[in-house]
């Protein structure tokens, strides 16, 4: 059986840092484990480590002070999470938790705002990742406000997909409800009427897709406008390896210190 590796070159963005760069920050990046629910910030916290995910996938939320929530943007292999850091604060309104188990790296925040303030490589492609992540918040609040729950369930499946190796998603409806900030039978029904157009299964807990194609074309443009605006951005940065889905096997990068917790 082969054995699963993790390699840095799994997060896109460390995967587009020039050798110079990685070089440098490589042997102070700290594998870790992501378990789902695990919250690696809180709001108004201060951020210690900005985190490299690798296969998990973690949500950020706005928390309202009669506890109600919603997701205002997700992240996976293709960010880091912490860009207040380097926006010039230290603190962020949001909370971020995982909603997909994982693994990803992380970097102290005195080591990543030393590499920033050179003001070279990493400082450029944490900009253009931040205005992507804006586009991304941007055009949630947009879809939240004017768009159907079912068209935002596929909006947010097509999301969460393109950060995994398969088809298969191991959310439930009260899970992907409290994402959305909807209330779970206006995603019972959603769900049941992509399940009867034969775009996904569905059972307790577990969502598989079965026709892609087809989820593209009942959701709304703004998938389209946030996988556009990333690749846009990020795809000019480049890559110093080809980027290998989340289950990739091949050990590239030089080793780095493990945390499991």
């Amino acid at each position: 059986m082969m054995l699963l590796r993790h390699t840095p070159s799994q997060n896109h963005l460390l995967a587009a840092l020039p050798a110079d760069v990685f070089e440098r920050i490589s042997p102070h990046l700290e594998l870790i484990a992501m378990p789902l629910g695990e919250v690696l910030y809180e709001s108004g916290g201060q951020l210690q480590h900005v985190y490299f995910p690798t296969t998990a996938i973690v949500s950020l939320h706005y928390i309202l002070e009669n506890g109600a929530s919603s997701e205002i943007a997700g992240v996976g292999n293709e960010g880091v999470l912490g860009i207040s850091l380097f926006m010039g604060g230290n603190t962020t309104p949001s909370r971020a938790s995982v909603y997909t188990g994982g693994y990803g790296y992380r970097l102290k925040t005195q080591l990543m705002m030393a590499e920033f303030n050179r003001a070279g490589n990493m400082m450029r492609l944490m900009l253009r990742y931040t205005q992507a992540l804006i586009t991304q918040m941007s055009q949630t609040a947009i879809c939240n406000r004017h768009h159907s729950v079912e068209q935002q369930l596929c909006r947010w499946l097509l999301l969460t997909l393109d950060r995994l190796p398969s088809n298969e998603l191991t959310l439930t409806q009260e899970l992907i409800a409290g994402m959305l900030g909807v209330r779970r039978e206006g995603i019972t029904e959603s769900a049941g009427n992509l399940q009867r157009a034969g775009l996904i299964r569905y059972r307790r807990g577990h969502i598989t897709v079965l026709d892609r194609a087809g989820l593209e074309s009942h959701t709304c443009e703004c998938y389209h406008v946030v996988k556009k605006e990333f690749h846009r951005l990020l795809s000019e940065a480049g890559s110093r390896y080809p980027l290998m889905n989340p289950q990739g096997v091949e050990v590239i990068n030089p080793p780095a210190k493990a945390i499991w917790r």
